[in-house]
């Protein structure tokens, strides 16, 4: 099987490869990543992020690949028993491909607003479980077993502990894609890093751990391997910085975040306002239980002809929220003081700010809102087992990346915040103004 991909050129997946992506590619639950955008609401504001998940998913697919070859050339520092089996490399390949199974509509909005609403994780492990699914067989027809090991794997729990480490960690697959994938379109450069040279840095190597047993893990090799993983480091940090915390998307964002909130509330209430309404987004909004085959019908398409038909709907909280969206009639923001011990600041520029939209007739709860994103640029969890990533240096003790590179040492489990107001447009003098004492 050969694609042709807009960031990694020509995709072939050949061989035992092909068997496991021709099995899976095929199924409903994976085919429904195409109609779910990769980057939620960004389009909005990078017009060309139209991209889905379900081309990530084909190009994490790829990474791994080229990940599992790495492996196969440097596997001679492991003991036989760690070194990848013709089973760990079909699970490595599925969960590659797999990981964003569970993703909702509108990226993470959806789980984030709706009460009791599942992690897109937790789908993920349930449509793979669920026996009555296309993907379950497919998987159980590459082995039995395969599907409860994928499970476990896109959690990044394997019998091969890096290999875990690998699907979900502070380095993974996930990472490598759409860094380059999301920087390409949105048109963007900030995301660019030097892939090739990262992967053929990588390395097998052995750490022992104050109170732990030795486990083996795959290693920056060198000095030679700083640069790449810095400017891997540096690329996540930036896209953080210029799309994924962009101030336009997460207004857009907190709008959508508005309509789930007022029409969960006309869904418990019974309210017949609402036709169209997915039955998943129904029996969520009211506390059911979403069946998988319920959730497989939820995407991105389904939501937004929702939001088209609502906008003509009785309920006028819901109508205008619909319609600020569908002719993309933003929020505006106000950057707030970026430390956080400032927070108490944070909440009276928010009650303000609540208020005036209360007097003017608006309810603040679904128009006014404290966004406060915050990343790690370079998380470096401590502990046996850990996902931690190591360096592997000639005639030394293997050491902790932070410790080697200084740059990242000066990043390491350093939270960065970007508070802002999001409120209406038409609000924005009185805001600003009642506001402006509090951070200048």
């Amino acid at each position: 099987m050969i694609l042709r991909d807009p960031v990694h050129g020509l995709v072939a997946f050949e061989g035992e490869r092909e068997r496991v992506v021709q099995a899976l590619v095929g199924t409903g639950e994976l085919q429904r990543l195409r109609r779910v955008r990769q980057l939620g609401l960004a389009s909005l504001v990078f017009p060309g992020a139209e991209h889905s998940r379900f081309a990530h998913a084909i190009g994490t697919g790829y990474v791994m690949g080229r990940l599992l070859d790495r492996m196969g050339q440097v596997e001679h520092a492991l003991p036989a028993e760690q070194r990848l089996d013709a089973e760990a490399r079909i699970d490595a390949l599925a969960a590659a491909l797999l990981h964003d199974l569970g993703h909702g509509p509108f990226s993470h909005l959806y789980e984030d607003v709706l009460p009791g609403a599942l992690k897109h994780e937790d789908w993920t492990e349930q449509l793979i479980a669920d026996q009555d699914g296309e993907i379950h067989r497919a998987l159980e027809g590459l082995g039995r077993g395969t599907a409860a090991r994928v499970a476990e794997l896109v959690r990044g729990r394997h019998r091969l502990g890096y290999l875990g480490h690998a699907v979900s960690g502070t380095l993974d697959v996930d990472r490598c894609d759409y860094l380059l994938r999301d920087s390409l379109m949105t048109g963007v450069r900030y995301g660019v890093y030097d892939l090739d040279w990262l992967l053929r840095a990588l390395s097998f190597g052995e750490v022992r751990e104050e109170g732990g047993a030795a486990r083996f893990v795959l290693a920056i090799e060198g000095r030679k391997g700083l640069p790449p993983i810095e400017g891997f480091f540096l690329a996540r940090h930036f896209m953080y910085q210029q799309v994924y915390h962009h101030k336009a998307v997460r207004a857009a964002e907190a709008l959508v975040r508005g309509i789930f909130a007022r029409a969960a509330e006309l869904l418990q209430d019974g309210s017949s306002s609402l036709d169209p309404a997915p039955v998943a987004l129904t029996r969520a909004a009211r506390g059911g239980v979403v069946t998988p085959s319920e959730y497989r019908m939820l995407d991105d398409a389904a939501l937004t002809s929702c939001f088209a038909a609502w906008q003509h709907g009785s309920d006028p909280l819901l109508a205008d929220l619909c319609r600020r969206f569908m002719s993309r009639a933003l929020p505006k923001t106000l950057p707030l003081p970026d430390h956080q011990e400032q927070e108490p600041v944070w909440r009276e520029c928010h009650a303000r700010a609540s208020e005036i939209a209360r007097v003017n007739g608006y309810r603040p709860d679904l128009y006014v809102w404290l966004d406060v994103p915050r990343d790690v640029p370079y998380a470096e969890p401590q502990g046996a087992g850990s996902s931690a990533l190591w360096v592997s240096l000639r005639h030394r003790p293997m050491a902790r990346l932070g410790d080697v590179s200084f740059l990242l040492r000066e990043l390491r489990n350093k939270r960065t915040v970007r508070p802002r107001l999001v409120f209406p447009a038409e609000l924005r003098e009185q805001i600003v103004a009642a506001v402006e004492p509090l951070v200048s």
